[in-house]
C-alpha cells in the first residue's frame, strides 16, 4: 500500500506553498488553496487531487462551506483531521465577515449591503428574513434577524422589524433576506411584503432604503443579490 504523498514531495510545479510564496494567493486555483489546509494525499494521491475530487463532490465552494465534518469525511481521502482543518477555515471566514460588520461600514449601496450579508446568509438552508438598523450617516447600529421560514416561506410582521429599529432609534432600515434556492430574483409575497413595510416606516418616521435578497452567482447571472430599490419596486 503506498503512503500518503506530503506537498513537498510533489513537483515544483504541483506544490502550492511555493506558488503562493512565489506568485501570491490570488494567482492560486481554489484546490491548490485546499491542498495547503489538506497538507497530504492518501494512497499516492496528492493533496491536490484529493482537493479536487472534493470540489467535485460538492460542486462549489457555497457548497463546501457549508458541509458538516460527517458530510465531508464521507468523500474518500477525506478523513476526521481533513475534514476538522476544512471546516475550521470556512468559520474563521465568517468569523471575519462578523468582524467587518462590527467595524461599522457606511452601508449606503446594495453592494455593500450583499458583501456585510453574504457570509452568514449562504449558510442557511431555509429563508432567513434580517434588518439592518442604520443611523443617520447610514453606518450599521445593529443587525437583527426578524424570523426564519420554511423553504419557500416567510412570515413577516411590521411590528417585529420596527420594534428593535425604535429601541436602537435607528434612522433607516434595509431589509433582507435569504432565497436557499439561489435565484435572488423576488416572488410576489417578497414585494408586497416590501411595499408594507415602506408604509409602516414612513409612519413610524424610519426609512425602509432597500429590500436585498441573496441568492447564489451563476455563469448567466452575475451577481448573487437583486435589490428590490433597483428593480423600481420602491416608490419614490
Amino acid at each position: 500500500m503506498n503512503r500518503a504523498l506530503l506537498i513537498k514531495e510533489l513537483p515544483n510545479s504541483e506544490r502550492p506553498r511555493e506558488r503562493l510564496m512565489e506568485k501570491g494567493p490570488d494567482a492560486l486555483k481554489n484546490s491548490e488553496l485546499i491542498a495547503i489546509l489538506l497538507r497530504t494525499g492518501f494512497k499516492g494521491v496528492s493533496a491536490i487531487q484529493v482537493a479536487e475530487h472534493i470540489l467535485q463532490k460538492t460542486g462549489s465552494l457555497d457548497n463546501l462551506s457549508r458541509a458538516t465534518v460527517a458530510e465531508l469525511q464521507q468523500i474518500k481521502g477525506v478523513g476526521r483531521d481533513k475534514a476538522i482543518a476544512l471546516q475550521s477555515a470556512f468559520t474563521l471566514a465568517r468569523r471575519m465577515a462578523q468582524e467587518i460588520q462590527r467595524e461599522a461600514p457606511t452601508l449606503d449601496t446594495p453592494e455593500r449591503i450583499a458583501d456585510l450579508l453574504r457570509e452568514q446568509n449562504r449558510q442557511y438552508t431555509v429563508e432567513n428574513f434580517q434588518i439592518i438598523l442604520l443611523n443617520t450617516r447610514r453606518k450599521l447600529i445593529h443587525l437583527e434577524k426578524i424570523s426564519q421560514g420554511t423553504l419557500d416561506t416567510l412570515l413577516v410582521h411590521p411590528r417585529e422589524v420596527f420594534k428593535p429599529a425604535i429601541i436602537a432609534n435607528a434612522a433607516a432600515v434595509v431589509l433582507a433576506h435569504n432565497h436557499p434556492s439561489g435565484d435572488p430574483t423576488p416572488s410576489e409575497a417578497d414585494i408586497k411584503v416590501t411595499r408594507d413595510l415602506i408604509r409602516a416606516g414612513q409612519l413610524l418616521k424610519i426609512e425602509v432604503l432597500d429590500h436585498v435578497i441573496l441568492g447564489r452567482a451563476t455563469q448567466e447571472r452575475a451577481r448573487d443579490y437583486v435589490s428590490l430599490r433597483e428593480l423600481g419596486y420602491f416608490y419614490s
